[in-house]
Order: structure tokens, then C-alpha cells, then sequence
């Protein structure tokens, strides 16, 4: 019997689906399990360190006298959204409708989209969120778009809460500050369907600012325009609840300007070499939080005395930083890309030889673009698998 072509089509969905399925029940198969019985490359996060870092900096935001609405764009995983409630934050920022839906699916409020929401399909799917959380609030830096969210606000009988989105100097996103972020709040406050609720301003820059007082002068210059019109934006009576900002690498930079209501600071959670790399408030490796994420990697190879390889490459790291993932238990090697499965490890000057099947643990590159390579975080407690956590991959 002959299949049409649309039959066939509706068959291969099915076992797509039914395949999706069979990866999560798979999944789920490895709570309770030894941590060497994890396939690998595999995502996975040590939970005392994660909890710590929480703890670390939701301490650090109270004694500052700050908020904290932690940047889930890091993790994109519910569960861990909700340890940062537990621990005080009043909500996550998000990049993407897909993370901010995820967060809403998984019990999580408090939603803030830090990237502008442009398009009927994005608009309408904003629209939907809201009636599910009418605390969510998204960015705006252009009056034409202010119009269209009022719009759609008003056709579907809900306001939506905005927040003007003001470049510190990056390029990437924001109106400049001063006058034009002025008129675009006078513009918002009259147009019906939209609630203004203060200001985003995230110096991405600042965070990467090798050396701590190099770091804070350079997030001070770019912030101090900001807060300036935000200061003078309240003082002329404009609903300014909110200035929200910040960073892993500026959380206890930013709350001394006094003017900053919340802290987004994201890869706390996490950390990388990236961030490693910038040095602290007192030394030259910056260790103020844990490196709780890791991919473990198998050894597949030993060609050569001085080289293994191993089973994790361009598919298990990010590759937007020049420098790549770092052995957290062999002192001494390097790593080299080999290929989309592949990694090279230098082991001339490696504190032992690796051998063949042996397992070995990864501080990624660059967490947040890493963490989007993988399909699950394996969280473990000591040597145990104790939740498997979707991570909420997919489109905008």
C-alpha cells in the first residue's frame, strides 16, 4: 500500500515527537545515578557550588541595599530561576520570548525581556505572556514601536510595563540619554495600553574589564548618563520605579552609585574562564563565585604520548572567545580545538597522563552560549545525579 506524501509527513512528525519524548524519559532515566554513568559530553552542574554562589550573591544584593532579578538568559532553566527566588530575587531577566515562556511554564514572575520585542509575532506572543503575567515588562527604545506595543495593548485590553532602553555606549541597543530618552518617556506616558516603569541600562563592556578598578571606572562612565536622566526624569515627576542594570563583573561596582534599584547579573551562577580571567577585587583571578558548570569529557584517543583526545568540540563549547575550555583535574594541559566532536589536549607539560576512557571535567569558555549547545543540565550532588533540568533552547 502506497503512503501519500502528506501521510508520510504526518508519520515522520510523530516519530519526531515520540523521539523528543524518548530523549526526556531517557533523561529523567539518569536520576539516582552515578555521575560516570552520565553519556558523554554532558552539561552538568555541581549543586552545593551552585546554591552557594545563589546564597553569595543574594546576601551581597541585601547588604547593598539592592534588588536582584538575576539574568536567566545564563542558565534558561526554570528550576534554577526558582532557587533565585527562594533566595530573594523578585524576578529574572530574560533575552528571548522562548526563555521568557519557559520561566512562565516553570511557576517563575517577575519577567523582564532586556531586548526589544519588534514584529506582530513577537508582539502578540508579549501580549499572551502578559495575560498569563501581568508583571512582565519588556524594553523600548523607539517611539514607533511604543505605538505598536499601545496598539496591541489596547486591542487585547491589557497594559503591558516598559522600560526605556538607554545605550551606554555599546551600539547594540538603546536610545541615547538625556533629551531623546526624555521625550521617549513623554511619549510612552501618554500613550494608553503602556505602563513606563523606568529605565534599562546593561554595560555589557563594563563586565569584561580586565582588573577591578579599571572595571569600575569604566562601568561609572558608562552608567553615570543613565543615571543622570534617570535621576532627572523622577525629579520631573515621570514614573521612574526602576533602573536596572549590571553584571557579574560589576555587582559590587554598580550598587555604590546609588542611584541602581536592581542588579541583572547572570553568570554568577555558573562562572567560566572568561570571567576567571578578569581578575577580582583582590587578586588577579576573580573568585568571587564557584565554577559550578562543567562538561565532562571522555578520553577516546591517545595517539601520542604527548596528546589525547577527547570526545567533546565545537558542539560542547562555545567558540566566541579565543581561548577555550580549561581541565578543572589536569593541571598543565591545553586545549585545542578538533572538530565538531573532538577536542585536543596538549599534555607535554600535564601534571599526570590521562588514559584511554578516562573522564575528565571542563570549565566552559563562555557559559551562556555554551549552556545553549545542550539540551539538559545534569545537576549533581557529590558524585549523584539528582535532577536532570531541561534548558529552554529554541526560537525567540
Amino acid at each position: 500500500m502506497h503512503l501519500s506524501r502528506r501521510s508520510l509527513l504526518r508519520a515522520s512528525t510523530a516519530a519526531a515527537l515520540l523521539s523528543a519524548t524518548g530523549r526526556q524519559s531517557a533523561a529523567a532515566g539518569l536520576v539516582g545515578r552515578a555521575k560516570d554513568e552520565l553519556p558523554t559530553p554532558a552539561l552538568v552542574v555541581d549543586l552545593d557550588q551552585l546554591e552557594g554562589n545563589i546564597t553569595r550573591l543574594a546576601s551581597h544584593a541585601k547588604s547593598a541595599g539592592i534588588a536582584l532579578r538575576p539574568h536567566a538568559k545564563t542558565h534558561k532553566c526554570a528550576a534554577i530561576a526558582r532557587l533565585q527566588m527562594a533566595a530573594g530575587a523578585l524576578g529574572v531577566c530574560v533575552a528571548t520570548l522562548r526563555e521568557a515562556e519557559a520561566m512562565a511554564e516553570g511557576g517563575v514572575g517577575g519577567l523582564l525581556l532586556t531586548s526589544e520585542m519588534v514584529g506582530g509575532v513577537k508582539i502578540r506572543r508579549l501580549v499572551e505572556l502578559t495575560r498569563r503575567r501581568p508583571d512582565t515588562m519588556s524594553v523600548v527604545d523607539d517611539p514607533g514601536h511604543a505605538a505598536e506595543l499601545s496598539a496591541a495593548a489596547r486591542a487585547a485590553g491589557l497594559t503591558l510595563n516598559v522600560l526605556i532602553d538607554i545605550d551606554p555606549g555599546s551600539r547594540r541597543t538603546g536610545i541615547a540619554p538625556g533629551e531623546k530618552a526624555a521625550d521617549l518617556a513623554r511619549r510612552i506616558t501618554a500613550l494608553p495600553g503602556l505602563r513606563l516603569r523606568g529605565i534599562h541600562c546593561y554595560s555589557g563592556s563594563s563586565a569584561h574589564v580586565t582588573g577591578f578598578e579599571q572595571r569600575r571606572a569604566h562601568s561609572e562612565k558608562a552608567m553615570a548618563p543613565a543615571i543622570a536622566t534617570f535621576l532627572e526624569l523622577r525629579r520631573d515627576g515621570l514614573p521612574m520605579e526602576i533602573l536596572s542594570g549590571g553584571s557579574t563583573g560589576t555587582y559590587n561596582i554598580d550598587p555604590a552609585f546609588g542611584a541602581m534599584t536592581e542588579l541583572q547579573a547572570g553568570s554568577y551562577v555558573f562562572m567560566d574562564v572568561d570571567y576567571r580571567r578578569i581578575g577580582g577585587k583582590s587578586g588577579a583571578v576573580y573568585e568571587d563565585f564557584a565554577p559550578s558548570l562543567a562538561v565532562i569529557a571522555t578520553v577516546i584517543s591517545r595517539p601520542e604520548r604527548n596528546r589525547a583526545t577527547i570526545d567533546a568540540g565545537l558542539k560542547a563549547f562555545a567558540t566566541d572567545r579565543k581561548f577555550g575550555p580549561e581541565p578543572k583535574d589536569l593541571a598543565g594541559a591545553t586545549f585545542s580545538w578538533g572538530g565538531d566532536e573532538h577536542g585536543i589536549l596538549d599534555l607535554a607539560k600535564a601534571s599526570r597522563e590521562p588514559r584511554l576512557g578516562d573522564r575528565l571535567e571542563f570549565i566552559v569558555p563562555h557559559c551562556d552560549p555554551t549552556v545553549n549547545l545542550h539540551d539538559h543540565i545534569h545537576a549533581l550532588r557529590g558524585d549523584r545525579v539528582e535532577a536532570v533540568w531541561p534548558v529552554a533552547r529554541g526560537y525567540g
